[in-house]
């Protein structure tokens, strides 16, 4: 009976040091780090539109850069603030140790920081950049995103550099570009920024730039544009130049309507050039076949492992760029991922 007594026991104990191994206490305080030693933090991100390509690249980034070092919660607001307002809650009743947020519309970004702030959450926003104002009301906030004005940069000097390489594109020979303009959103800042900047810059360089039709907005989405698109030719073939797009996925959609009508075509005699903003592997497909003239990198890659690493740091209770190569911008609290001009 004795040994019996030893054995229950002894199964008992390894029972309990196995129990203990897998089991997980969050902390309850407001500093958001975990209190088990070896416990890997909870990070809750919340996507503006899972089916957004570049996003889809910046969250496939950070689920690699966390993997094995966090939990990842990650919920997909389909382009709709109402749903990313409860799905913000659920986190937060939830206990996340750091939130990551791509906002559905940046305008509602202060109803977001009230919140965190209130749960004593270290928030994080990423690609949709909220007034430096609201970030600045929460001690714990930051921004990771880019300057949205130097993608249109770099476009206007690629259609300076396509133009004097390429006379030929000025197909009526008037010396003047004659341009369609593809916006992302109408009250986003980045979106106004690229299509305003890229207009100017080129300008800037000595391009005369006259635009047909109203600036056409198509809500970052590749059909959307396509439809525009074909309308616009509809009207205008043979008087389009140029075509400029906030992002590669609504520059696919003008390729796509340019090759029904024989433009555009790999091998073929017929050509617009066309400009994007991303550098996705559609718009880099595309470039290599010669029906598309060139993009702006946008890193997903790398804004995706700076939110990792940003995220990792708050929720072990540290400063947001402990340890790493990013500094912030002249607000204090943004970090930039540089852009890059990305052509054949």
């Amino acid at each position: 009976m004795k040994m019996k007594r030893i054995l229950a026991a002894a199964v008992a104990a390894v029972m309990a040091l196995g129990l203990a191994a897998c089991s997980s206490s969050k902390s309850s305080g407001s500093s958001g780090s975990s209190e088990a030693e070896g416990e890997v933090p909870t990070v809750g991100v919340l996507i503006y539109k899972y089916d957004d390509t570049y996003i889809s690249t910046v969250r496939n980034a950070i689920e690699t850069a966390l993997d094995g070092k966090a939990e990842i919660i990650m919920q997909d607001g389909k382009g709709d603030q109402a749903t990313q307002n409860d799905q913000l809650d659920v986190m937060i009743e939830k206990g996340v140790d750091v939130l990551c947020v791509n906002m559905v519309d940046a305008k509602a970004a202060q109803g977001v920081v009230d919140k965190a702030k209130e749960a004593g959450i270290p928030t994080i926003f990423f690609n949709r950049e909220p007034d430096t104002d609201v970030i600045k009301s929460y001690e714990k906030a930051i921004f990771i995103g880019t300057n949205a004005a130097d993608a249109g940069k770099m476009q206007g000097d690629i259609i300076k550099d396509l133009f004097d390489t390429h006379p030929e594109y000025d197909l009526n020979g008037d010396g003047a570009i004659q341009y369609v303009m593809f916006q992302g959103e109408p009250d986003n800042p980045e979106a106004i920024a690229r299509t305003q900047y890229s207009v100017e810059q080129a300008e800037a360089d000595g391009c005369t730039m006259e635009r047909i039709g109203e600036i056409q907005v198509c809500n970052w989405d590749t059909e959307q544009a396509q439809r525009a698109m074909e309308a616009l030719l509809a009207a205008n073939e043979g008087k389009i130049e140029l075509v400029i797009a906030n992002n590669d996925g609504m520059a696919i959609g003008c390729i796509a309507a340019l090759s029904n009508i024989g433009y555009n075509v790999e091998g073929g005699d017929k050509f617009i050039p066309v400009i994007g903003v991303d550098a996705t592997d559609a718009a880099k497909e595309a470039i290599a076949k010669g029906t598309m003239s060139a993009t702006v990198l946008q890193d997903g890659e790398a804004m995706g492992n700076a939110i990792a690493s940003v995220a990792l740091n708050a929720a072990a209770g540290e400063d947001f760029l402990a340890g790493t190569d990013y500094t912030l911008d002249d607000t204090g609290v943004a970090v930039r991922i540089p852009y890059a001009p990305y052509t054949a």
